[in-house]
């Protein structure tokens, strides 16, 4: 009986971070309610509450599991044995190529941690698990290409422009991201 409601719980669970996912990419944050997301996951809006304690809670948790697969994926990318150049490519194909679902959730989730001091804690959290992927995969290549800047610097750059790159997909530009990437893989070529 405790393992029913143990699955019936996770079930309910993952149907509202779906839910949440979905509504966080088709009308941000200002859109969402309580009833709307249970009524997008087909629960109870009583349980939003029940399971997570707060819409802002159930959003957060939602970009922490969609950050775990995508952190999982780049670990594995950065593992492999291929070289550097052919990571790097493949994480700006990640970057420019797919839809900008994972962009506009941490995006939007980012403006709501504006002015919430618990958010903020949680964003800083996932930004700090994505450093740690980047500051790993960048410290051979940081040393092999004798880059001057700091490693620590290099993976704010790169963080810095991935999200800018992801801003302007979001309002529809794409002037120019293609000739920079471009400008990048030659000189990581050379």
């Amino acid at each position: 009986m405790a393992q029913l409601k143990t699955n019936a719980r996770s079930t309910t669970e993952e149907a509202l971070m779906d839910a949440a996912e979905r509504l966080l990419v088709q009308v941000g944050h200002a859109g969402i309610t309580t009833r709307r997301l249970a009524e997008t996951a087909g629960v109870n809006h009583g349980l939003v509450h029940y399971y997570f304690g707060s819409n802002e809670n159930l959003l957060i948790r939602t970009l922490e599991r969609f950050t775990e697969r995508l952190v999982t994926r780049q670990r594995a990318l950065y593992a492999g044995g291929a070289p550097f150049l052919e990571k790097w490519r493949m994480a700006m194909s990640y970057l420019v190529d797919e839809d900008v679902t994972y962009e506009k959730i941490w995006l939007e989730l980012q403006a709501l941690g504006w002015n919430d001091r618990a958010l903020q804690d949680r964003l800083r959290r996932v930004n700090a698990e994505w450093r740690g992927v980047l500051t790993e995969a960048f410290a051979e290549p940081h040393r092999e290409l004798g880059i001057e800047m700091p490693l620590d610097a290099l993976v704010s750059l790169v963080m810095t422009f991935n999200q800018g790159i992801a801003i302007e997909r979001l309002g529809g530009i794409e002037t120019g991201h293609a000739a920079l990437l471009e400008w990048i893989d030659r000189w990581l070529s050379s």
